[in-house]
């Protein structure tokens, strides 16, 4: 995104799975077989072709394990490990740093860690979130639930109430704007720069208040 640091925070996933617990590392591994075997069985059959049951084979986990991980089938594409690296990149961001600054870079980060870990499955995620309504709908309550993580983080570095009507609207717009250009990027083909359309999402409210002052 124009005009920030993005340089890649390169040990922010490996330095989180260090300090877990050895179970908490096994779930993470255990989500990950999951998600891989999901991804594997639908590049062949499709999306609604490929059951829990299917899954839970091609993954070597019961169906009631993969059910335990990932309430709903949406959930295996949409739930992963970078709601909680974007806050605790948020967390680690300058003190002096305005709030809006600090979670623009925070969620650009986030994007970089992903496109530089996991760039296939972004794509094959953000195909099924453009092609799928079952998981274009599953992705507004996992958008909620990244602004209600997101919006605790940014109350703790300010002080504020998280439940702040204001402070919510923040960070749901600013996540909103990534949804959007993420949506964009795969309607297109993924034939543009995503941190081009972050950046142009991010910047679009502000340029249309612009607009409209300049029409009035």
């Amino acid at each position: 995104m124009s005009g920030m640091d993005l340089t890649p925070n390169l040990a922010c996933l490996a330095d989180r799975r260090a300090g877990l617990s050895l179970r908490e590392r096994k779930k993470i591994r255990t989500r990950n077989a999951i998600r891989r075997a999901t991804y594997r069985l639908i590049a062949v059959a499709g999306y609604e072709a490929a059951t829990v049951e299917q899954i839970a084979e091609a993954a070597e986990v019961s169906p009631s394990t993969v059910s335990r991980y990932f309430p709903v089938k949406e959930d295996i594409v949409l739930t992963d490990e970078y709601d909680q690296v974007m806050a605790d990149l948020l967390r680690g961001r300058p003190a002096g740093e305005p709030p809006l600054d600090s979670l623009r870079r925070a969620v650009a980060e986030g994007l970089r860690d992903m496109l530089r870990d996991r760039p296939e499955e972004l794509r094959a995620t953000t195909r099924l979130m453009v092609g799928v309504p079952a998981v274009r709908a599953r992705l507004t309550e996992a958008m909620s639930a990244t602004t209600r993580l997101l919006t605790a983080v940014l109350a703790e570095r300010t002080g504020r109430d998280p439940a702040e009507l204001e402070l919510r609207v923040v960070v749901a717009t600013v996540l909103g704007a990534f949804r959007e250009a993420l949506l964009h990027w795969g309607e297109h083909g993924f034939e543009d720069d995503l941190f081009t359309l972050v950046d142009r999402a991010m910047a679009a409210p502000r340029a249309a208040e612009g607009d409209t002052a300049a029409r009035a």
